[in-house]
Protein backbone atom coordinates (compact mmCIF):
# COMPACT_ATOMS: atom_id res chain seq x y z
CA UNK A 1 0.00 0.00 0.00
CA UNK A 2 1.43 2.97 -1.37
CA UNK A 3 1.44 6.81 0.82
CA UNK A 4 -1.56 8.53 0.28
CA UNK A 5 -1.05 12.05 -1.66
CA UNK A 6 -2.29 15.02 -0.10
CA UNK A 7 -3.18 17.40 -2.64
CA UNK A 8 -2.29 21.48 -1.58
CA UNK A 9 -5.15 23.93 -0.70
CA UNK A 10 -5.72 26.44 -3.28
CA UNK A 11 -5.22 29.58 -2.13
CA UNK A 12 -7.28 32.47 -2.82
CA UNK A 13 -5.87 35.47 -4.95
CA UNK A 14 -5.79 37.64 -2.03
CA UNK A 15 -4.06 35.42 0.29
CA UNK A 16 -1.23 35.27 -2.49
CA UNK A 17 -0.89 38.96 -2.49
CA UNK A 18 -0.88 40.02 0.70
CA UNK A 19 3.02 39.97 0.94
CA UNK A 20 2.91 42.69 -0.87
CA UNK A 21 -0.29 45.07 0.56
CA UNK A 22 0.72 48.06 2.69
CA UNK A 23 0.08 47.65 6.27
CA UNK A 24 -2.27 50.67 7.09
CA UNK A 25 -3.90 51.64 10.67
CA UNK A 26 -7.30 52.21 11.66
CA UNK A 27 -7.46 56.14 10.67
CA UNK A 28 -6.96 55.02 7.39
CA UNK A 29 -9.12 52.47 7.76
CA UNK A 30 -11.68 55.30 8.18
CA UNK A 31 -11.24 56.93 5.52
CA UNK A 32 -10.97 54.67 3.19
CA UNK A 33 -14.28 55.20 0.91
CA UNK A 34 -14.62 51.10 0.09
CA UNK A 35 -14.60 49.62 3.87
CA UNK A 36 -13.45 46.22 3.31
CA UNK A 37 -14.77 43.12 6.62
CA UNK A 38 -11.07 43.16 7.45
CA UNK A 39 -10.92 46.69 7.70
CA UNK A 40 -14.15 46.85 9.77
CA UNK A 41 -13.24 43.92 12.14
CA UNK A 42 -9.73 45.65 12.46
CA UNK A 43 -11.52 49.35 13.34
CA UNK A 44 -13.99 47.82 15.90
CA UNK A 45 -10.93 46.12 17.85
CA UNK A 46 -9.16 49.21 17.81
CA UNK A 47 -11.86 51.22 19.50
CA UNK A 48 -11.79 48.96 22.44
CA UNK A 49 -9.93 50.65 25.41
CA UNK A 50 -6.24 50.02 25.53
CA UNK A 51 -6.52 48.30 22.65
CA UNK A 52 -3.03 47.69 21.16
CA UNK A 53 -2.70 47.16 16.93
CA UNK A 54 -0.04 46.79 14.41
CA UNK A 55 -2.31 47.51 11.10
CA UNK A 56 -3.91 45.31 8.60
CA UNK A 57 -2.92 44.91 4.74
CA UNK A 58 -4.87 46.71 2.83
CA UNK A 59 -6.77 45.07 0.02
CA UNK A 60 -6.62 48.40 -2.47
CA UNK A 61 -3.14 48.81 -1.85
CA UNK A 62 -1.75 44.93 -3.50
CA UNK A 63 0.61 45.28 -6.04
CA UNK A 64 1.98 43.02 -8.85
CA UNK A 65 5.79 41.56 -7.56
CA UNK A 66 7.10 41.62 -11.32
CA UNK A 67 6.33 45.62 -11.29
CA UNK A 68 7.54 46.27 -7.90
CA UNK A 69 10.67 44.61 -8.69
CA UNK A 70 11.01 46.38 -12.06
CA UNK A 71 10.11 49.84 -9.92
CA UNK A 72 12.89 48.81 -7.37
CA UNK A 73 15.33 48.46 -10.54
CA UNK A 74 14.76 51.83 -11.98
CA UNK A 75 15.63 53.86 -8.50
Amino acid sequence: MGMAVRKKKAASAVDNMQHYMKIVTADACMKCTQQCQRGLNYMEKMEQPGAIGHGVPCRLTKGNHVQDQIKIKKK
